[in-house]
């Protein structure tokens, strides 16, 4: 069983959560002391072990949470705040679960990225989780450079000592005015969004911020070759090797354009002698 915690409001605790805290036969947390900590706020007196269950000693730890459930035992996996797995421990064990064919449910709850996007004011009809980038700039920028072309809206985590660097790696990148959110405390009293061009929010970053941050970049616009463009390039495609339908369903998709259109534009360019 994995259990989703409040990322700041304890009110957002949902009563399934504590259900499921009095009935475990063992409880995986993060952070053993901030896991009884929020059991005592929620009025739970704890009957079942609790251990520690961090990036650290996830590996080393599956093997006693698959012995557990061997034993008939109930199992539950918290983290420190949100969904366990969502830039969070827990996939080594529910994999491992899954695979000797154990049941493996969720209690539902808050969670910083879908609460972000909600309030970042960009698009939530797709989008996708990026979670923490690499905390070298140049790791960082390749792996920004990478996000380009994404049309998605993109939801990312990061510290609060990184986040001007991170701002202002994602300009350079993605470009200066590309819409984002910066999201600090969510749910919490100091709760805050602040929305501008990349630039901006790197500019405001800069004088410091505090918090837990959570950073939705709105995605990049989509751009629409011409037909005649995107049939050369099928062209330019075929001439450096690749099979002529290949090349067209590949085209296509870049360019944004109806395949069947692109295939019967770029016979058509060939026949007319657009190559050699």
């Amino acid at each position: 069983m994995l259990a989703a915690t409040p990322i700041g409001d304890l009110e957002d605790a949902s009563p399934a959560l504590a259900r499921e805290l009095r009935r475990a036969g063992l409880i995986a947390a993060e952070d053993t002391r901030r896991l009884k900590a929020l059991a005592a706020r929620l009025g739970v007196s704890l009957s079942a072990p609790v251990v520690s269950y961090f990036d650290g000693n996830e590996a080393s730890r599956v093997g006693a949470l698959l012995d557990a459930l061997a034993e008939g035992r109930r199992v539950l996996v918290v983290t420190d705040a949100g969904m366990p797995l969502v830039s969070d421990p827990g996939y080594r064990v529910v994999t491992a679960a899954l695979e000797r064919g154990y049941r493996v449910t969720a209690v539902p709850g808050p969670s910083a990225a879908l609460t972000a996007l909600a309030l970042s004011g960009l698009p939530s009809d797709r989008f996708c989780f990026e979670g923490f980038l690499p905390r070298k700039s140049g790791e960082r920028s390749r792996r920004l450079a990478s996000l380009a072309r994404e049309e998605r809206t993109m939801v990312f985590f990061e510290a609060p000592h990184r986040l001007a660097a991170f701002l202002t790696d994602a300009a350079a990148q993605l470009g200066a005015d590309r819409p984002a959110a910066v999201c600090r405390e969510l749910t919490k009293t100091y709760e805050e969004v602040r929305r501008g061009g990349l630039a901006e929010l790197a500019a405001w970053a800069s004088g410091g911020v505090l918090g837990e941050i959570t950073v939705v970049i709105g995605g990049a616009p989509r751009v629409e070759a011409s037909l005649d463009d995107a049939a050369a390039e099928v062209l330019a495609r075929v001439g450096e090797g690749v099979r002529f339908k290949e090349a067209v369903a590949t085209v296509a998709v870049e360019a944004g354009v109806s395949r069947g259109v692109l295939y019967e534009a770029a016979l058509a360019a060939r026949k007319a002698g657009a190559t050699p």
